[in-house]
């Protein structure tokens, strides 16, 4: 694997197609992202890292400052911004946010946003690999992979009309979902850790 890695070094999807810039997506950065487990820019502890790497697959806690007062729902995106091959940065998760309804607000605690048992209010629909979160595994000698947390605040009635891609929201693919929003972004935040092998 480590030949692999190293033939692909050169090829990453990059951020410029990350839900972070896609036009629907865009709106005033006012939310802090923060996790008590690494810091913006450090290295994501490997019990967070997927389980075909030894790690634990268990989602990091997450702590976000307050959202818009109008705000009535937060789309999360997990991304691999370092991907190769794909056109688009593999989303590792997504999942749609009742700031209402969590049990502490503005935060979600380790695991979840596990599929089989996600956290009260946390809506998990699909990614590029499955559903639920899934922990960094990149290629053996292909580098350092960014991965972004990013935290969308919407205003919608409904989490039907978040996408309009023929499919309901939960069976719809990640990149279909993230490129037809429509519903408001009233503030967002990213925090991004980095893993390698």
């Amino acid at each position: 694997m480590t030949l692999l890695g190293t033939l692909l070094r050169n090829q990453r999807a990059r951020d410029a197609r990350s839900a972070w810039n896609l036009p629907g997506l865009q709106g005033p950065d006012l939310l802090t992202v923060t996790s008590s487990r690494f810091e913006h820019g450090g290295t994501i502890p490997h019990e967070h890292a997927g389980k075909r790497v030894g790690g634990l697959d268990v989602s990091p806690d997450l702590t976000w400052s307050a959202p818009p007062p109008e705000t009535t729902a937060l789309l999360l995106a997990v991304e691999d911004l370092d991907a190769p091959i794909l056109p688009t940065p593999a989303v590792h998760c997504l999942a749609l946010i009742d700031p209402a309804r969590l049990d502490v607000a503005g935060h979600l605690p380790p695991g979840a946003l596990s599929a089989r048992a996600p956290a009260a209010g946390v809506r998990i629909l699909r990614s590029t690999v499955g559903r639920g979160y899934h922990g960094p595994e990149p290629l053996k000698g292909h580098g350092p992979h960014r991965y972004t947390f990013e935290l969308f605040a919407l205003t919608t009635e409904d989490g039907e009309a978040l996408a309009h891609g023929g499919a309901p929201i939960d069976r719809a693919r990640p990149r279909i979902v993230l490129s037809s929003i429509t519903a408001p972004v009233t503030a967002r935040g990213r925090l991004t850790g980095v893993a390698e092998r």
